[in-house]
């Protein structure tokens, strides 16, 4: 891996390990699993979100959870 890939990895372990009191391994293994399903975290987050009565005018393949420098 990249090393930011590893920086972005750790910063969301950290991040959830912070905000939902788990332990380190927990954090760290559901920050690699929104990482590895990105483009269906997306989709679902899209769907969750879209009402019928006001589309969203975005598409999901043009979403990223991550920007790529």
């Amino acid at each position: 891996m990249q090393t930011q890939q590893l920086s972005r990895l750790m910063y969301l372990s950290w991040e959830i390990q912070h905000k939902k009191h788990c332990s380190r391994s927990k954090a760290m293994v559901a920050a690699w699993a929104i990482m590895l399903n990105e483009d269906i975290t997306i989709y679902y987050l899209v769907r969750r979100h879209s009402r019928s009565y006001n589309p969203n005018k975005t598409e999901p393949s043009e979403l990223s959870l991550f920007t790529n420098q």
